[in-house]
C-alpha cells in the first residue's frame, strides 16, 4: 500500500493503523476505559489513581499484548514470526527491486538489529556487521520501516552524523532474544512507538564527542522535553549539560519522585 499510495492518492486516503496503545490494551483486556494523559499531565503528575493500578499489565503488553491478535492468541510470538516471514519473503520482494539473493541479507539485518543494543545502531553499524554497503543498509531500513518492523529516529544537533538510530517496533526483538536480555531495548522501542503513534516531532540527541545524552528529545508547540528511559536504578548523568528545562526519566516500575515517572504512563498518552 505504501508503494501504491501515489497511484491511489486521488481516490483513497491512507491511514497508518498502529497496534494498541497501553490504554487501548487495558480497555480490551481489563474492561476499563481510562482518560488520556498528555505529556504535560505526566510531567506534572496529573494522573488519576486508576492509571497507576494497572502497571502490572505492562510487561504482557510489551511481550506482544499490543497486537490485537493477542486477544485471541495467548502466545502471540509464533504469529508475529509468521508475519515477519511474510514481510521478508513475500511483501518486500513484491514491491522492491531486489535480487532474490538479497533476502538473506535483509533477514540478517533484522536479526542483527534485534540482537544488538539500541545504542549506536545505524547504517554504518549495520553495514560493518552484516557485510553490505551503507547504501544497501539504508535501503533495507527504509523498506523495513515501511513494513512497521524497524523504527528509525533521526538525530537532533549540529555537526553530527545524520544517520538515524534504528529502533524496532514491539516486540520483534523477542523473536531473537529472551525478554530479560532485551528489556532495556524494548523500553526504548516502546517510547519510540508511542511517539510515532502520535506523530510527535521527536529526535535522539547525539553529541559530537560521544558523551552520554538522553534518549529522546520531543518538541511540541514551543516546548521541548528530554526523556531518558531505563530501569529502576536509572540515574541523571545523561542530563548533564542539557539546558532544556523539562526533563523526564521514564522508569520501569511505579516510582514517581523528582523527575522520575512510571514508563507505562506514556501508554495512556495516545
Amino acid at each position: 500500500m505504501e508503494e501504491s499510495s501515489y497511484d491511489l492518492s486521488r481516490r483513497v486516503k491512507l491511514f497508518h493503523l498502529y497496534p494498541f496503545c497501553f490504554r487501548e490494551y487495558l480497555f480490551f483486556t481489563q474492561n476499563i476505559d481510562l482518560p488520556r494523559l498528555t505529556f504535560q499531565d505526566i510531567f506534572n503528575r496529573q494522573w488519576k489513581a486508576d492509571h497507576m493500578r494497572f502497571g502490572f499489565a505492562f510487561e504482557s503488553y510489551l511481550k506482544g499484548g499490543l497486537h490485537p491478535f493477542s486477544l485471541e492468541e495467548p502466545t502471540p510470538l509464533p504469529l508475529l514470526k509468521n508475519i515477519l516471514e511474510k514481510i521478508l519473503y513475500q511483501d518486500i520482494p513484491s514491491v522492491a527491486r531486489l535480487h532474490t539473493d538479497e533476502i538473506p541479507s535483509i533477514q540478517k539485518t533484522v536479526e542483527f538489529i534485534a540482537k544488538s543494543p539500541v545504542k549506536d545502531m545505524n547504517y554504518s553499524t549495520i553495514s560493518r556487521n552484516v557485510g553490505i554497503t551503507k547504501y544497501k543498509a539504508g535501503q533495507y531500513v527504509d523498506l523495513l520501516s515501511k513494513a512497521f518492523v524497524l523504527n528509525p529516529l533521526f538525530p537532533m544537533g549540529t555537526n553530527v552524523l545524520k544517520e538515524p538510530k534504528i529502533l524496532m517496533y514491539l516486540p520483534f526483538r523477542l523473536l531473537y532474544r529472551e525478554y530479560n536480555e532485551v528489556v532495556g531495548s524494548l523500553r526504548e522501542d516502546f517510547v519510540a512507538e508511542i511517539l510515532k503513534m502520535q506523530n510527535k516531532q521527536s529526535y535522539y540527541l547525539k553529541s559530537t564527542r560521544g558523551e552520554k545524552t538522553p534518549d529522546f528529545l520531543v518538541k511540541e508547540n514551543d516546548q521541548e522535553m528530554v526523556i531518558e528511559v531505563g530501569g529502576k536504578g536509572k540515574g541523571r548523568q545523561q542530563f548533564k549539560g542539557i539546558k532544556t528545562k523539562q526533563k523526564l526519566r521514564l522508569v520501569h516500575g511505579e516510582e514517581s519522585h523528582g523527575d522520575k515517572r512510571p514508563l507505562f504512563l506514556l501508554g495512556f498518552s495516545v
